[in-house]
Protein backbone atom coordinates (compact mmCIF):
# COMPACT_ATOMS: atom_id res chain seq x y z
CA UNK A 1 0.00 0.00 0.00
CA UNK A 2 0.72 3.79 -0.89
CA UNK A 3 -0.39 5.83 2.19
CA UNK A 4 1.49 8.85 2.81
CA UNK A 5 0.37 9.56 6.17
CA UNK A 6 -0.03 6.71 8.66
CA UNK A 7 -1.90 9.08 11.10
CA UNK A 8 -5.56 9.18 11.69
CA UNK A 9 -7.57 11.39 14.39
CA UNK A 10 -9.84 8.54 14.79
CA UNK A 11 -9.42 5.89 17.53
CA UNK A 12 -7.20 2.71 15.56
CA UNK A 13 -8.00 -0.97 17.06
CA UNK A 14 -5.66 -1.06 19.77
CA UNK A 15 -5.91 -5.36 20.03
CA UNK A 16 -3.76 -4.87 15.85
CA UNK A 17 -0.90 -2.56 16.52
CA UNK A 18 0.68 -4.23 13.33
CA UNK A 19 -2.45 -2.49 11.04
CA UNK A 20 -0.78 0.58 9.26
CA UNK A 21 -3.22 3.49 10.49
CA UNK A 22 -4.41 5.25 6.65
CA UNK A 23 -5.62 8.83 6.14
CA UNK A 24 -9.50 7.36 5.56
CA UNK A 25 -12.25 9.62 6.36
CA UNK A 26 -14.44 8.38 8.79
CA UNK A 27 -12.54 5.32 9.73
CA UNK A 28 -13.21 3.75 13.18
CA UNK A 29 -10.56 0.91 13.34
CA UNK A 30 -9.01 -1.42 10.93
CA UNK A 31 -9.13 -5.23 11.74
CA UNK A 32 -8.13 -8.53 11.04
CA UNK A 33 -9.73 -11.91 11.59
CA UNK A 34 -8.58 -15.28 11.50
CA UNK A 35 -11.83 -16.50 9.07
CA UNK A 36 -10.23 -13.71 6.46
CA UNK A 37 -6.38 -14.81 6.46
CA UNK A 38 -4.79 -11.76 4.51
CA UNK A 39 -7.65 -9.21 4.78
CA UNK A 40 -7.80 -6.06 6.44
CA UNK A 41 -11.04 -4.39 7.24
CA UNK A 42 -11.48 -0.70 7.37
CA UNK A 43 -14.45 0.32 9.43
CA UNK A 44 -15.13 3.57 8.72
CA UNK A 45 -19.03 5.73 9.95
CA UNK A 46 -19.81 6.86 6.53
CA UNK A 47 -21.69 10.32 6.24
CA UNK A 48 -23.50 9.49 3.39
CA UNK A 49 -24.87 6.47 1.43
CA UNK A 50 -26.54 7.08 -1.99
CA UNK A 51 -24.79 8.25 -4.57
CA UNK A 52 -25.44 10.00 -7.60
CA UNK A 53 -25.04 8.53 -11.34
CA UNK A 54 -23.01 10.99 -13.52
CA UNK A 55 -25.76 12.33 -16.05
CA UNK A 56 -23.07 11.32 -18.63
CA UNK A 57 -23.28 7.54 -17.87
CA UNK A 58 -25.48 5.63 -19.62
CA UNK A 59 -27.01 3.69 -16.83
CA UNK A 60 -30.67 2.77 -16.51
CA UNK A 61 -30.47 4.29 -12.80
CA UNK A 62 -29.47 7.39 -11.03
CA UNK A 63 -28.58 6.16 -8.03
CA UNK A 64 -26.62 3.37 -6.02
CA UNK A 65 -25.54 2.00 -2.47
CA UNK A 66 -22.20 0.38 -2.26
CA UNK A 67 -21.62 -0.79 1.54
CA UNK A 68 -18.43 -1.73 0.93
CA UNK A 69 -15.04 -0.74 -1.13
CA UNK A 70 -12.82 -3.64 -2.32
CA UNK A 71 -13.66 -6.88 -2.82
CA UNK A 72 -13.00 -10.52 -1.59
CA UNK A 73 -14.05 -12.09 -4.78
CA UNK A 74 -11.12 -11.17 -6.34
CA UNK A 75 -11.93 -11.03 -10.24
CA UNK A 76 -9.34 -10.20 -12.49
CA UNK A 77 -11.34 -7.96 -14.95
CA UNK A 78 -13.44 -6.44 -12.10
CA UNK A 79 -14.06 -3.10 -13.81
CA UNK A 80 -14.21 -1.41 -9.95
CA UNK A 81 -11.02 -1.67 -9.41
CA UNK A 82 -9.90 1.65 -10.55
CA UNK A 83 -11.98 3.28 -7.68
CA UNK A 84 -9.33 2.04 -4.98
CA UNK A 85 -6.67 4.27 -6.79
CA UNK A 86 -8.77 7.35 -5.13
CA UNK A 87 -8.23 6.04 -1.43
CA UNK A 88 -4.13 5.98 -2.56
CA UNK A 89 -4.41 2.03 -2.24
CA UNK A 90 -3.23 -0.36 -5.75
CA UNK A 91 -6.07 -1.90 -7.94
CA UNK A 92 -4.44 -5.16 -7.59
CA UNK A 93 -3.79 -6.67 -4.38
CA UNK A 94 -5.13 -3.95 -2.25
CA UNK A 95 -8.57 -4.13 -4.07
CA UNK A 96 -8.91 -7.84 -3.23
CA UNK A 97 -7.67 -7.30 0.60
CA UNK A 98 -8.42 -3.68 2.14
CA UNK A 99 -11.57 -3.74 2.38
CA UNK A 100 -13.47 -0.56 3.64
CA UNK A 101 -16.76 -1.39 4.78
CA UNK A 102 -19.34 1.55 5.99
CA UNK A 103 -20.71 0.06 9.07
CA UNK A 104 -23.40 2.54 9.54
CA UNK A 105 -24.63 2.54 6.42
CA UNK A 106 -28.39 1.21 6.91
CA UNK A 107 -28.46 4.10 9.45
CA UNK A 108 -27.49 7.02 7.00
CA UNK A 109 -29.12 5.42 4.52
CA UNK A 110 -33.19 5.01 5.90
CA UNK A 111 -32.18 8.91 7.10
CA UNK A 112 -31.60 9.89 3.33
CA UNK A 113 -34.43 8.15 1.81
CA UNK A 114 -36.83 9.85 4.64
CA UNK A 115 -35.91 13.09 3.57
CA UNK A 116 -38.67 15.37 2.00
CA UNK A 117 -36.75 16.04 -1.16
CA UNK A 118 -36.29 12.26 -2.02
CA UNK A 119 -38.14 11.44 -5.25
CA UNK A 120 -38.34 7.66 -4.82
CA UNK A 121 -35.70 7.27 -7.42
CA UNK A 122 -34.53 3.45 -8.59
CA UNK A 123 -31.46 2.22 -6.42
CA UNK A 124 -28.90 0.19 -7.61
CA UNK A 125 -27.12 -2.42 -5.46
CA UNK A 126 -24.11 -4.33 -6.59
CA UNK A 127 -22.72 -1.85 -9.57
CA UNK A 128 -19.65 -1.47 -7.98
CA UNK A 129 -18.42 -4.08 -5.57
CA UNK A 130 -20.78 -7.11 -4.74
CA UNK A 131 -23.16 -6.31 -1.95
CA UNK A 132 -23.39 -10.17 -0.85
CA UNK A 133 -19.36 -10.87 -0.68
CA UNK A 134 -18.15 -12.88 2.16
CA UNK A 135 -17.95 -9.90 3.92
CA UNK A 136 -21.42 -9.44 4.23
CA UNK A 137 -21.63 -12.74 6.33
CA UNK A 138 -19.89 -10.83 9.23
CA UNK A 139 -20.80 -7.23 9.03
CA UNK A 140 -25.22 -8.10 7.71
CA UNK A 141 -25.51 -4.98 6.03
CA UNK A 142 -28.68 -5.29 3.68
CA UNK A 143 -31.20 -6.58 5.85
CA UNK A 144 -30.98 -2.70 7.34
CA UNK A 145 -30.41 -1.54 3.63
CA UNK A 146 -33.57 -3.68 1.80
CA UNK A 147 -35.95 -2.39 4.86
CA UNK A 148 -34.95 0.62 4.23
CA UNK A 149 -35.37 0.97 0.63
CA UNK A 150 -38.94 -1.33 1.04
CA UNK A 151 -39.74 0.98 4.01
CA UNK A 152 -39.28 4.25 1.87
CA UNK A 153 -41.26 2.72 -1.00
CA UNK A 154 -37.94 3.15 -3.07
CA UNK A 155 -37.70 -0.10 -5.67
CA UNK A 156 -34.36 -1.77 -5.85
CA UNK A 157 -31.86 -4.03 -7.83
CA UNK A 158 -29.50 -6.19 -6.70
CA UNK A 159 -27.10 -7.85 -8.68
CA UNK A 160 -24.77 -10.34 -7.24
CA UNK A 161 -22.30 -13.35 -7.50
CA UNK A 162 -23.15 -15.10 -4.28
CA UNK A 163 -25.13 -16.74 -2.47
CA UNK A 164 -25.17 -15.59 0.94
CA UNK A 165 -28.52 -13.63 -0.72
CA UNK A 166 -30.19 -16.91 -0.10
CA UNK A 167 -30.39 -15.55 3.90
CA UNK A 168 -32.43 -12.98 2.90
CA UNK A 169 -35.15 -13.81 0.48
CA UNK A 170 -37.76 -13.89 3.01
CA UNK A 171 -37.06 -10.06 3.40
CA UNK A 172 -37.05 -10.02 -0.20
CA UNK A 173 -40.25 -11.37 -0.90
CA UNK A 174 -41.49 -9.14 1.71
CA UNK A 175 -40.33 -6.30 0.22
CA UNK A 176 -41.59 -6.86 -3.20
CA UNK A 177 -44.95 -7.03 -1.69
CA UNK A 178 -44.29 -2.73 -1.50
CA UNK A 179 -42.10 -2.01 -4.28
CA UNK A 180 -40.60 -3.15 -7.48
CA UNK A 181 -37.58 -5.28 -6.78
CA UNK A 182 -35.15 -6.61 -9.23
CA UNK A 183 -32.33 -9.50 -8.64
CA UNK A 184 -29.53 -10.00 -10.73
CA UNK A 185 -26.67 -12.94 -10.82
CA UNK A 186 -24.02 -12.23 -12.52
CA UNK A 187 -23.02 -16.04 -14.30
CA UNK A 188 -21.24 -16.23 -17.54
CA UNK A 189 -18.13 -18.91 -16.64
CA UNK A 190 -19.18 -22.82 -16.67
CA UNK A 191 -15.71 -24.10 -16.53
CA UNK A 192 -14.13 -24.14 -12.93
CA UNK A 193 -10.98 -24.63 -13.46
CA UNK A 194 -11.54 -21.22 -15.61
CA UNK A 195 -13.63 -19.49 -13.21
CA UNK A 196 -11.12 -20.36 -9.94
CA UNK A 197 -8.49 -18.52 -11.94
CA UNK A 198 -10.31 -15.68 -13.29
CA UNK A 199 -12.29 -14.99 -10.12
CA UNK A 200 -10.85 -16.57 -6.89
CA UNK A 201 -13.03 -15.19 -4.17
CA UNK A 202 -16.51 -16.30 -6.38
CA UNK A 203 -18.55 -19.02 -5.63
CA UNK A 204 -18.20 -21.73 -8.49
CA UNK A 205 -20.81 -21.90 -11.26
CA UNK A 206 -23.11 -24.76 -9.11
CA UNK A 207 -23.47 -22.91 -6.18
CA UNK A 208 -24.20 -19.71 -8.55
CA UNK A 209 -26.79 -22.35 -10.10
CA UNK A 210 -28.48 -22.98 -6.92
CA UNK A 211 -28.69 -19.63 -6.40
CA UNK A 212 -30.63 -18.76 -9.57
CA UNK A 213 -32.92 -21.69 -8.40
CA UNK A 214 -33.60 -20.77 -5.02
CA UNK A 215 -34.75 -17.30 -6.20
CA UNK A 216 -37.10 -18.41 -8.90
CA UNK A 217 -38.68 -20.90 -6.19
CA UNK A 218 -38.89 -18.19 -3.69
CA UNK A 219 -41.62 -16.77 -6.17
CA UNK A 220 -39.28 -13.77 -7.63
CA UNK A 221 -37.77 -12.93 -10.77
CA UNK A 222 -34.22 -13.80 -11.46
CA UNK A 223 -32.08 -11.93 -14.40
CA UNK A 224 -28.80 -13.28 -15.36
CA UNK A 225 -25.65 -10.67 -16.10
CA UNK A 226 -23.89 -13.76 -18.40
CA UNK A 227 -20.77 -10.56 -18.41
CA UNK A 228 -18.44 -10.68 -19.18
CA UNK A 229 -17.59 -13.09 -21.98
CA UNK A 230 -14.12 -13.27 -22.43
CA UNK A 231 -13.13 -13.34 -26.09
CA UNK A 232 -11.97 -16.89 -27.27
CA UNK A 233 -12.18 -18.25 -23.29
CA UNK A 234 -15.74 -18.48 -23.16
CA UNK A 235 -17.61 -17.11 -26.02
CA UNK A 236 -17.27 -20.64 -28.25
CA UNK A 237 -21.13 -21.38 -29.49
CA UNK A 238 -21.03 -24.27 -27.37
CA UNK A 239 -20.29 -22.33 -24.37
CA UNK A 240 -22.63 -20.16 -24.94
CA UNK A 241 -25.13 -22.72 -25.72
CA UNK A 242 -24.65 -25.31 -22.62
CA UNK A 243 -24.64 -21.71 -20.09
CA UNK A 244 -28.16 -20.85 -21.99
CA UNK A 245 -28.64 -24.00 -21.49
CA UNK A 246 -28.29 -24.66 -17.31
CA UNK A 247 -29.64 -21.13 -16.72
CA UNK A 248 -32.96 -21.88 -18.25
CA UNK A 249 -33.26 -25.09 -16.28
CA UNK A 250 -32.17 -22.91 -13.10
CA UNK A 251 -35.06 -20.90 -13.82
CA UNK A 252 -33.46 -17.60 -14.66
CA UNK A 253 -35.98 -15.22 -16.19
CA UNK A 254 -33.92 -13.51 -19.07
CA UNK A 255 -30.09 -12.94 -19.78
CA UNK A 256 -27.90 -10.28 -20.70
CA UNK A 257 -24.61 -11.01 -22.18
CA UNK A 258 -22.26 -8.68 -22.89
CA UNK A 259 -18.15 -8.91 -23.78
CA UNK A 260 -15.64 -8.19 -21.64
CA UNK A 261 -14.60 -4.31 -20.93
CA UNK A 262 -11.19 -3.54 -20.49
CA UNK A 263 -10.98 -0.52 -18.22
CA UNK A 264 -8.06 0.77 -16.69
CA UNK A 265 -7.38 0.09 -13.61
CA UNK A 266 -8.87 -3.79 -14.76
CA UNK A 267 -6.83 -3.70 -17.89
CA UNK A 268 -3.81 -3.79 -16.33
CA UNK A 269 -4.41 -6.80 -13.84
CA UNK A 270 -6.21 -8.66 -17.12
CA UNK A 271 -3.54 -8.11 -19.17
CA UNK A 272 -0.43 -9.81 -16.68
CA UNK A 273 -3.35 -12.60 -16.06
CA UNK A 274 -3.33 -12.98 -19.74
CA UNK A 275 0.11 -12.81 -20.04
CA UNK A 276 0.73 -15.28 -17.73
CA UNK A 277 -2.24 -17.55 -18.31
CA UNK A 278 -3.01 -18.01 -22.15
CA UNK A 279 0.40 -16.10 -23.62
CA UNK A 280 -0.88 -16.86 -26.78
CA UNK A 281 -4.14 -14.68 -26.50
CA UNK A 282 -1.91 -11.72 -25.90
CA UNK A 283 -1.75 -10.69 -29.46
CA UNK A 284 -5.00 -11.34 -30.19
CA UNK A 285 -6.47 -8.95 -27.05
CA UNK A 286 -4.26 -6.04 -28.52
CA UNK A 287 -5.65 -6.11 -31.24
CA UNK A 288 -9.52 -6.57 -30.79
CA UNK A 289 -8.87 -3.71 -27.97
CA UNK A 290 -6.87 -1.45 -30.10
CA UNK A 291 -7.21 1.70 -30.10
CA UNK A 292 -6.23 4.94 -30.95
CA UNK A 293 -2.42 5.51 -31.48
CA UNK A 294 -1.69 2.11 -30.73
CA UNK A 295 -3.58 1.91 -26.81
CA UNK A 296 -6.12 0.10 -25.62
CA UNK A 297 -9.57 0.67 -25.89
CA UNK A 298 -12.22 -0.32 -23.72
CA UNK A 299 -14.46 -1.78 -25.37
CA UNK A 300 -13.76 -5.03 -28.27
CA UNK A 301 -14.28 -3.87 -31.74
CA UNK A 302 -18.08 -3.53 -33.14
CA UNK A 303 -17.95 -6.61 -35.29
CA UNK A 304 -16.96 -8.47 -32.67
CA UNK A 305 -19.60 -7.23 -30.44
CA UNK A 306 -22.13 -7.61 -33.33
CA UNK A 307 -21.28 -11.22 -33.13
CA UNK A 308 -21.65 -12.18 -29.79
CA UNK A 309 -24.77 -10.02 -29.82
CA UNK A 310 -26.66 -11.94 -32.38
CA UNK A 311 -25.11 -15.17 -30.77
CA UNK A 312 -26.06 -14.43 -27.58
CA UNK A 313 -30.19 -13.45 -28.94
CA UNK A 314 -29.90 -16.95 -30.75
CA UNK A 315 -28.99 -18.87 -27.39
CA UNK A 316 -31.64 -16.96 -25.80
CA UNK A 317 -34.27 -17.98 -28.43
CA UNK A 318 -33.30 -21.71 -28.46
CA UNK A 319 -33.71 -21.59 -24.72
CA UNK A 320 -37.20 -19.78 -24.16
CA UNK A 321 -35.72 -16.67 -22.76
CA UNK A 322 -37.30 -14.69 -25.45
CA UNK A 323 -41.17 -15.68 -24.60
CA UNK A 324 -39.63 -14.31 -20.44
CA UNK A 325 -39.77 -11.31 -18.87
CA UNK A 326 -36.77 -8.55 -19.50
CA UNK A 327 -34.94 -7.22 -16.67
CA UNK A 328 -37.13 -4.19 -15.18
CA UNK A 329 -34.44 -1.64 -15.42
CA UNK A 330 -32.31 -3.01 -17.72
CA UNK A 331 -35.15 -2.76 -20.44
CA UNK A 332 -34.65 1.01 -19.99
CA UNK A 333 -31.71 1.23 -21.35
CA UNK A 334 -30.97 3.16 -24.75
CA UNK A 335 -28.57 0.36 -26.86
CA UNK A 336 -27.56 3.60 -29.03
CA UNK A 337 -25.93 4.99 -26.13
CA UNK A 338 -23.22 2.31 -25.62
CA UNK A 339 -22.33 -1.46 -25.11
CA UNK A 340 -24.02 -1.96 -22.34
CA UNK A 341 -26.93 -2.81 -23.96
CA UNK A 342 -25.84 -4.26 -27.14
CA UNK A 343 -27.87 -7.58 -26.84
CA UNK A 344 -30.82 -5.68 -26.70
CA UNK A 345 -30.17 -4.56 -30.70
CA UNK A 346 -31.86 -7.07 -33.19
CA UNK A 347 -29.37 -7.14 -35.87
CA UNK A 348 -29.11 -9.46 -38.78
CA UNK A 349 -26.73 -12.71 -38.43
CA UNK A 350 -23.38 -11.39 -39.14
CA UNK A 351 -20.49 -14.06 -39.99
CA UNK A 352 -18.53 -14.58 -37.14
CA UNK A 353 -15.53 -12.28 -37.27
CA UNK A 354 -12.48 -13.06 -38.54
CA UNK A 355 -10.39 -12.40 -35.89
CA UNK A 356 -7.16 -14.01 -36.64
Amino acid sequence: MRWKEQKVDEASDAANPAIPLIPLKGLLRSVRTPEFEGVTFHEIAAKTALNRVPAASNMPFTWTVNPTRGCLHSCVYCFARKTHSYLDMDTGRDFDTQIVVKTNVDHVLRAELAKPTWGREHVALGTNTDPYQRVEGRYRLMPGIIQALAESGTPFSILTKGPLLKRDLPLLREAAQQVPVSIGVSLAILDPALQQSVEPGTPDARARLGLIRAIAEAGLDVNVMAMPILPWLTDSLDHLDALHARLAEAGASWVTTGALHLRPGAREWWMQWLQAEYPQLVPKYRWLYRGTRGGFTTYARQDYRDWLTTQARDARRRHGFEKRTRMPWRARADPAKGPGALEETPLAAPPQPALF
